[in-house]
């Protein structure tokens, strides 16, 4: 099976979902993303969640931009599943589409729904090749409005093994304490052997932040930073300027 397809498997979904708890300051990164997004004069009206899973991005923005619109892009049907029956009380201002944005084809079928305020993404363009991880941040550019931030939830290249072991071990015992607190039996052990041996661990193509926000920077962007980092872990991105202000 190729390497992204996995993640069409709803047995993979459902043990995606049961690491994030473990995810290190997880909900700390959603909420730089939202004090980044604060940051434009205007509310945001109109935003795309790409390889959206289950719809938890786009969540935070519906919470402080309630009357948004919103655009929930992803491949995987299980997780799109998930982001509609989640996101059930906004169905009207909301549309879903189940295609795959490795595909430069993709835009086509989203540029008549922008362009858009926001464009957020989280641990999923990681999966692309790095020569395809750049042509989407160029394709996510020319959607967006004037003024409109593009914020990635990423997955990175570490820089050093320690961070790579410090990483892994802080999501071994966050799953582990879960699992004790669920009353499960699995052994420490036996959470770490599942989660160094996942089977989407190889649709993994990581990437250094700084090589990404100097594309960035190259493609147009301003304001590009890293905004957060914990070791394999970001929050980065970049606005599109107004050249009318």
């Amino acid at each position: 099976m190729v390497t992204d397809e996995i993640w069409k498997l709803p047995a993979i979904v459902n043990r995606f979902l049961s690491y994030r708890a473990a995810i290190p300051l997880a909900q700390e990164q959603i909420s730089v993303m939202m004090s980044i997004l604060k940051t434009r004069k205007q509310p945001i009206q109109r935003f795309l969640d790409l390889g959206c899973g289950d719809g938890i991005l786009g969540a935070a923005i519906l919470g402080e931009y309630p009357s948004a619109r919103g655009v929930f892009v992803d491949f995987s049907e299980s997780m799109l599943e998930l982001a509609r029956e989640g996101l059930k009380e906004y169905a009207d201002q909301l549309a879903f589409e189940n295609l795959d944005y490795g595909d430069q084809a993709w835009v086509n079928r989203i540029d008549s729904k922008g362009p858009f305020d926001a464009v957020v993404s989280g641990y999923s363009i990681h999966h692309q090749p790095d020569s395809r991880k750049r042509q989407i941040y160029e394709e996510i550019f020319s959607l967006l409005k004037p003024d409109g931030w593009f914020v990635n939830i990423e997955h990175i290249a570490a820089e050093s093994q320690l961070a790579v072991d410090l990483f892994n071990r802080h999501v071994i015992d966050g799953r582990y304490s879960i699992e004790k607190a669920s009353g499960g039996t699995k052994t420490r052990q036996e959470i770490s052997d599942i989660f160094m041996n996942r089977p989407d661990k190889d649709a993994n193509i990581l990437l250094s932040v700084n090589a990404q926000c100097d594309w960035l920077r190259e493609i147009g962007y301003e304001e590009v930073d890293c905004y957060f980092r914990i070791y394999e872990l970001a929050v980065f991105g970049g606005r599109k300027p107004n050249l009318k202000s």
